[in-house]
């Protein structure tokens, strides 16, 4: 444990930032599940829910929680499967 005041402030700041990009990734994740699922099914809101995880996955990319090619192979991967 650390213990200087620096950087005890630094490992609870990092604890902070760690939990808030878990969060913004794991929702990125949810809304590709969810696209992937209403495609599976043929629901009716396919257009809306491919547009909420774009907007996810560019989120995640401009924080760079995820690799800009990444973002792009997987946006790629859901308009796929929307057009199909």
């Amino acid at each position: 444990m650390a213990n200087i005041q620096s950087a005890i402030k630094r490992a609870r700041q990092n604890d902070a930032r760690n939990a808030h990009n878990a969060k913004l990734v794991s929702e990125m994740r949810t809304a590709k599940k969810r696209f992937e699922t209403a495609v599976a099914e043929g629901a009716d809101n396919q257009q809306e829910l491919f547009n909420q995880a774009a907007k996810a996955i560019d989120q995640a990319a401009s924080k760079n929680l995820i690799h800009n090619n990444k973002a792009a192979r997987d946006k790629s991967r859901l308009a796929q499967k929307l057009n199909k």
